[in-house]
C-alpha cells in the first residue's frame, strides 16, 4: 500500500496512474478469447464440454449440461433455514428497489400526429456468474431480479463449476429469483455459448454479469451479436473520510474490497493525514484476521492508495475524477457532500452504511461500472432488460401539412426517393402510383 500526501513529488503521477486504471489488457489474451469463442460457434457442445474439462477440472457429459429439478431440490437440503432466510429476504428488498425502476410505453397526440414509444421486455436474457474463487449468489440474485422485474420470460444462467462442486446456495438464489434454467459451463466458452447459441444452450438477447478477464474480453467480442451491460474491470472502492471518521470501519471497508481479488482497488482519500497512517495500520492489523489473507495482501501491496489532500473540497473533487465503482462518504455530513458527487456507481452515506450492506441486502444493484467508467455509464437494472420501440403516426391532413418541410430535407440530402415517398401522398388516394 502507499501513502501520498498531495506536498510529494510523485502526487500527479499516482493520480494520473489511478485515472487511467481503465487501460484494460485487451491484447494479451485477445486471441484465446477469440479461438474459444470462433471454437464454439463452430463446434457447439462438443466445444463446451472439452472447455469444462480443461478449465473447470470437470468431466461434463452432455445430459450434466444443464441443472436437473432434482438437483436444485437436493440444493435447498444443503442451505440452512437461516441461510434461506437471508436468501429471501434479499431477494425481496432487491426486487422491492427494483419495481420503482419500471418503465411503462406512452404517447402523445397534436394535429393529427400520435407519437410515442413502446417499452417491451427482452424475450431472453443470460447472467453470467463467476465462481473461480468463491460462491456468489449474491451475483445471481442482482442479476436475475432485475430481469424478471422488467419483464423477461427467458432467464438463461451459466457459471462454472469447479470440480463439479455442487454450489447449492448458487442454486438455491437462482430458483428463488425466477431463473428459468442454469448450465453449469463458465469461462469465455459460456459467452460464447449464450451469444451463438448451441443445441443444448439457447442463443440469449443480452449477456450480464461479471467475470474475469476471460469474461470480459469475450463479452467485448460478441457486442453487437448480443447485448451486453459493461466491460467490468476489478471490483474497487474509494473513501472519502474526514476527522469524525473511525479509522478501524475505513480500513475494514478497504479490505472488504480488497479480499474480492488480487488486482481489486482499495484506495482512501482523506484530507486528515493522522487519519491515513492509522488506517494504515488497522489494515496491518486486520488482515491478519482474516481468511483470504494472501489476496488481500496482493491488493494492498499493488493496488491500495491512501491519499492525503489539501481540504475535503479536494477530496471530493479527486473522488469524481477518479469516478469509482464504490464511493463511501464516511463524513460528518456525508448528505452534503453526496450533492457534490458527479460520477461514482454508489454511493455510502455515513459511517455505519458499509459497501458490504449494498452488496448484499440494500436493494440497488451492485454490478456497477468499475474502472472509472461511472462517468457515463450506470448500474445495472430493470432499464438494462428492456427495449423501446418508437410509434409514429401521421393522418392524410398531418403529412400534407409537412410535406414540403419534409421534402425539402430529404431534397438538401439528394435523397429524391425519400422526398417521392412523401409527394406521392399529397392530395389523396388519387395521387398514389
Amino acid at each position: 500500500m502507499k501513502l501520498c500526501k498531495f506536498t510529494d513529488s510523485d502526487y500527479q503521477a499516482v493520480i494520473e496512474a489511478l485515472e487511467n486504471r481503465s487501460n484494460m489488457d485487451l491484447f494479451t489474451h485477445d486471441e484465446t478469447v477469440r479461438k474459444i469463442l470462433q471454437d464454439v460457434q463452430e463446434r457447439g457442445d462438443a466445444a463446451l464440454l472439452e472447455y469444462t474439462c480443461r478449465f473447470d477440472r470437470y468431466d461434463l457429459s452432455l445430459e450434466q449440461m444443464r441443472v436437473t429439478p432434482d438437483e436444485i431440490q437436493l440444493a435447498y437440503e444443503g442451505v440452512s433455514e437461516k441461510e434461506l432466510a437471508a436468501l429471501k429476504e434479499a431477494e425481496e428488498r432487491i426486487r422491492r428497489f427494483h419495481e420503482r425502476q419500471k418503465q411503462e410505453s406512452w404517447s402523445y397526440e397534436e394535429e393529427g400526429i400520435t407519437l410515442g414509444q413502446m417499452v417491451r421486455p427482452l424475450a431472453t436474457a443470460g447472467i453470467y456468474v463467476p465462481g473461480g474463487k468463491a460462491s456468489y449468489p449474491s451475483s445471481v440474485l442482482m442479476n436475475a431480479v432485475p430481469a424478471k422485474v422488467a419483464g423477461v420470460e427467458r432467464v438463461v444462467m451459466c457459471s462454472p463449476f469447479p470440480d463439479g462442486q455442487t454450489r447449492p446456495h448458487v442454486l438455491v438464489a437462482a430458483d428463488i429469483a425466477g431463473v428459468t434454467e442454469i448450465y453449469k459451463v463458465g469461462g469465455a466458452q459460456a459467452v460464447g455459448a449464450m451469444a451463438f447459441g448451441t443445441a443444448t444452450v439457447p442463443r440469449v438477447d443480452k449477456i450480464v454479469g461479471p467475470g474475469n478477464i476471460y469474461v470480459a474480453l469475450a463479452k467485448r467480442l460478441v457486442f453487437g451479436i448480443v447485448d451486453i451491460d459493461m466491460i467490468a474491470g476489478p471490483s474497487e472502492i474509494l473513501i472519502v473520510a474526514d476527522h469524525s471518521a473511525n479509522p478501524a470501519y475505513v480500513a475494514a471497508d478497504l479490505l472488504s474490497q480488497a479480499e474480492h481479488d488480487e488486482e481489486a482497488v482499495p484506495i482512501l482519500v482523506t484530507p486528515e493525514e493522522g487519519l491515513a497512517k492509522d488506517v494504515m495500520s488497522e489494515l496491518e492489523r486486520q488482515k491478519n484476521t482474516l481468511r483470504r489473507q494472501s489476496i488481500m495482501e496482493a491488493s494492498l501491496n499493488s493496488q491500495c492508495r491512501l491519499l492525503v489532500t489539501e481540504s475535503l473540497e479536494a477530496a471530493v473533487e479527486l473522488a469524481n475524477r477518479l469516478a469509482p465503482e464504490h464511493l463511501e462518504l464516511a463524513l460528518e455530513d456525508p448528505e452534503y457532500w453526496a450533492e457534490k458527487i458527479q460520477n461514482a456507481g454508489a454511493v455510502f452515506l455515513g459511517h455505519y452504511t458499509p459497501e458490504a450492506v449494498g452488496d448484499y441486502l440494500a436493494g440497488p444493484n451492485h454490478v456497477l461500472p468499475t474502472s472509472g467508467t461511472a462517468r457515463f455509464s450506470s448500474p445495472l437494472g430493470v432499464y438494462d432488460f428492456i427495449k423501446r420501440t418508437s410509434l409514429i403516426s401521421y393522418s392524410q391532413a398531418a403529412m400534407e401539412k409537412c410535406s414540403e418541410t419534409v421534402t425539402l430535407l430529404a431534397e438538401m440530402e439528394d435523397l429524391d426517393a425519400h422526398a417521392n415517398a412523401v409527394k406521392l401522398r399529397i392530395g389523396g388516394a388519387e395521387k398514389k402510383a
